[in-house]
């Protein structure tokens, strides 16, 4: 977390949350009110301040109020750099088990969550995602301990 958002959080403790504005959309882009946040400065202090809160609720710490982001799917939208696997936020991620869900979808589990394949690298990961063990779309929240729609 930046050292200014730790300050203001301190400075400011009761700042009430915010929900409905903040979208992660399944390609890892951050919206606010359903559009795409072109700024890189914006994304990227988003990014750098983005973390679940107790109850699987993810949220982007902005000085001293937490804004709820509502998930299109999982929390970590994943993405491929040459062989390396990266989160959305730029993290290097280790998966330790993946899945292939009943849409399709590639999902992996890596110690800071779990996170959605973008759909640009599906292609890339075809061979390997052949006998993956398979889950159901409507089961993966509650299974992996996330909220995708928090609400107040």
């Amino acid at each position: 977390m930046d050292e200014i958002v730790v300050r203001s959080k301190v400075k400011w403790p009761d700042v009430p949350d915010v929900y409905g504005w903040l979208s992660l959309d399944r390609r890892g882009n951050w919206l606010l009110k359903r559009e795409r946040i072109g700024n890189a400065a914006l994304r990227a202090f988003i990014s750098r301040n983005y973390q679940p809160d107790a109850l699987g609720r993810w949220y982007f710490q902005n000085g001293p109020q937490r804004v709820f982001v509502s998930l299109a799917y999982t929390p970590l939208v994943l993405h491929f750099d040459g062989e390396a696997l990266f989160d959305h936020c730029g993290k290097p991620f280790q998966s330790e088990q993946a899945f292939l869900d009943d849409e399709g979808s590639v999902l992996m589990i890596g110690k800071p969550g779990i996170g959605l394949l973008d759909d640009r690298d599906l292609a890339g990961y075809a061979d390997r995602a052949q006998g993956l063990p398979g889950i159901a779309r409507e089961t993966v929240q509650a299974r992996f301990g996330f909220v995708a729609h928090p609400a107040a």
